[in-house]
């Protein structure tokens, strides 16, 4: 379908809950419970709406759309997002952090053909550096993040580092810019949410797909441009390998 695509392809982007690390609606769950214990009304369809944005930055629009512009905003955003913090991190020391499905499959892939990995995430520093311990997807990696021909990863970026995160594109052109890459037509993008597309969209990626076994049904991903959707990043990687064996 995409002949000699490996030819140009020097970098892959790839969102991390529900795309790289399982996620079974947890990172839902525990928004919800923060949101429910600071007194932000939030439905769950609204919550779906709104994952791989910077969870700041979401908070911050749920309070404005509840309490428009008032005084108070800012105070209840920092509080909501604190308590949003504490839940989230307790989630990730303490219960099962796995890879989603294809996962290591498509790391060895993309590592035996020279491409480099950069994972990105709506996630802030903290959380993120959590997760790449308990996964081992850290080692190797050094102060900034970067790594070399031993580690699991090639880069690794949370929304925190950047002006805006998701769907605007700056983490990928943060990733390309740490490579020396210029032209995102040898770059592609991979996650499981609208706003995970959009930012490929908008960073002019030469694909922007989507796998369904995340937070999005293949349905709800569908309704969103894109550059193809797969079931699991093991059709992915299999489509990849077909595309050029």
């Amino acid at each position: 379908m995409y002949p000699h695509f490996m030819a140009s392809l020097e970098l892959v982007v790839l969102d991390m809950a529900g795309t790289t690390v399982r996620d079974r609606h947890e990172v839902e769950a525990c928004f919800a419970q923060a949101a429910a214990a600071t007194g932000l009304r939030a439905s769950a369809a609204r919550i779906l709406a709104v994952q791989g944005q910077a969870k700041r930055f979401v908070f911050e629009t749920l309070w404005r759309e509840q309490l428009g512009d008032a005084a108070a905003v800012p105070a209840r955003v920092e509080h909501s997002y604190q308590v949003f913090r504490d839940v989230l991190e307790a989630h990730y020391r303490t219960q099962p952090v796995v890879p989603t499905a294809g996962c290591p499959e498509l790391f060895a892939f993309l590592r035996s053909r020279g491409i480099r990995i950069a994972l990105t995430t709506g996630f802030y520093r903290g959380v993120t550096d959590l997760i790449l311990q308990r996964l081992g997807w850290d080692a190797g990696l050094d102060a900034q993040r970067r790594g070399g021909a031993g580690s699991v990863i090639d880069l690794s970026i949370a929304s925190d580092e950047v002006a805006a995160g998701r769907p605007a594109p700056l983490m990928i052109q943060k990733a390309m810019h740490a490579f020396g890459l210029t032209d995102p037509q040898r770059v592609y993008n991979v996650g499981d949410t609208p706003s995970d597309l959009e930012s490929g969209r908008r960073a002019g990626c030469a694909r922007s797909l989507g796998v369904a076994n995340g937070t999005h049904t293949r349905a709800q991903l569908a309704a969103c441009p894109n550059d193809g959707l797969f079931a699991s990043l093991t059709e992915l990687t299999q489509f990849l390998a077909e595309s050029n064996p």
